[in-house]
C-alpha cells in the first residue's frame, strides 16, 4: 500500500478489534505508543509520518480518561499533516444525559457532542443512546456522523439459537432496537414499561395481554450495564411462563456483578457484538464498520 492511503490508528488494549477493522476496510494499521508516568499522566506516541487521512479506533467504554487521549491524538495529528480525521468510536460514551432532569445538571451529551465536533471530521458509532434527538449528527455536528446498528446482528444469533423467539425491549427506550431487530426476521415483539427509582432500583411491567406462556424469549437492549433492568424483566417473563429467556446485548459493558444479577434472575444465554470486549460477544462488527468506513473516506 501507499503510505499517503489512509491509516489506522489504534491503542494496544484494542488491537485485535481494530485490525479486524482494517483488514475488512483494507487499511494499514498502526498502534500508538502509550506510557503512564507515576503521577498519572500519559505520554502517546504517534508514527513519525502520516498520510492525509487517518481514522481512530477506540471504544468508549470507560471513557473519562480515552476522552484525553482524543484530545492529544487528534491535536497532534493535525500538527503533522493530517486533514481528514474519522473516529470509529463503536461504544459512544457521554449520549445518555441529553437534557437536565434537575436544575444545574450538566447536559453531557451536548458538551462531549461538541468536544467530539472540534477534533474530528467524521464520527462512526453503534447504537449510540440517542432518545430525543433524530441523528447523530444533532449531537456531534461534524461532516459525516454515522450510526450504525447491531440489532439485525443480534436478531441473525437469536433466530440462530432459538428458532423464532419472542423479542422483548425491557422499556420504552429499547422500542427501536427491538423493532429493527423483529422486522429483519419477521418476529413477533413486545416492549415492557419500566420505572426507574434509581442506578440499581428498577420495576418492570409486561405489556397488558402479552403471551409469553411456553415461548423461548430473547430481551434485546442496546446496552446492559447494571442488569437490573433485564433481570426485573427476565423475572417478570419467567413469571409469565416464558420456557426460556435469554439476553442480546450491542454493548456488554456487564458492571460489577452484573452477569451474576442477570443469570440470578433466570436468563439462560447472553449474546453481545464486540463493540466491547466480552466473554458474551457473538457478533464481529467490523464488516459493518469497514463499509461505512469506506464510504466515508471515499467522500
Amino acid at each position: 500500500m501507499s503510505p499517503e492511503e489512509p491509516l489506522l490508528l489504534h491503542f494496544g488494549d484494542e488491537t485485535d478489534e481494530a485490525l479486524r477493522l482494517a483488514h475488512e476496510a483494507g487499511l494499514r494499521a498502526a498502534p500508538i505508543e502509550r506510557h503512564r508516568f507515576p503521577d498519572d499522566e500519559l505520554r502517546l506516541r504517534l508514527p513519525d509520518v502520516l498520510p492525509e487521512q487517518v481514522v481512530l479506533y477506540r471504544s468508549l467504554h470507560r471513557p473519562n480518561e480515552k476522552l484525553l487521549e482524543l484530545l492529544l491524538v487528534a491535536r497532534s495529528a493535525g500538527r503533522n499533516g493530517v486533514r481528514h480525521l474519522t473516529l470509529v468510536a463503536p461504544y459512544l460514551a457521554y449520549m445518555r444525559q441529553d437534557m437536565a432532569f434537575r436544575p444545574g445538571e450538566v447536559v453531557s451529551q451536548r458538551i462531549v457532542g461538541g468536544f467530539l465536533a472540534g477534533l474530528f471530521d467524521g464520527v462512526i458509532t453503534v447504537d449510540p443512546h440517542l432518545h430525543r434527538i433524530d441523528s447523530l449528527a444533532e449531537a456531534i455536528p461534524v461532516p459525516h456522523a454515522i450510526a450504525l446498528s447491531g440489532a439485525g446482528l443480534l436478531a441473525d444469533v437469536a433466530v440462530a439459537r432459538r428458532g423464532r423467539p419472542l423479542l422483548v425491549g425491557p422499556d420504552a427506550e429499547s422500542a427501536q432496537w427491538v423493532e429493527t431487530a423483529a422486522r429483519r426476521h419477521g418476529l413477533d415483539a413486545i416492549v415492557c414499561t419500566k420505572l426507574r427509582h434509581g442506578d440499581r432500583e428498577v420495576d418492570i411491567a409486561l405489556p397488558e395481554g402479552a403471551q409469553v406462556a411456553g415461548r423461548a424469549v430473547v430481551l434485546l437492549d442496546d446496552v446492559a450495564s447494571s442488569g437490573h433492568t433485564l433481570a426485573r424483566a427476565a423475572e417478570r417473563l419467567r413469571a409469565a411462563g416464558a420456557a426460556s429467556v435469554d439476553v442480546a446485548v450491542t454493548h456488554a459493558l456487564f458492571a460489577g456483578d452484573a452477569l451474576e444479577v442477570i443469570r440470578a434472575a433466570g436468563v439462560g444465554e447472553v449474546w453481545s457484538t464486540d463493540c466491547i470486549a466480552h466473554p458474551s460477544n457473538a457478533v464481529h462488527i467490523a464488516p459493518m464498520l469497514a463499509e461505512a468506513l469506506r464510504a466515508v473516506l471515499a467522500d
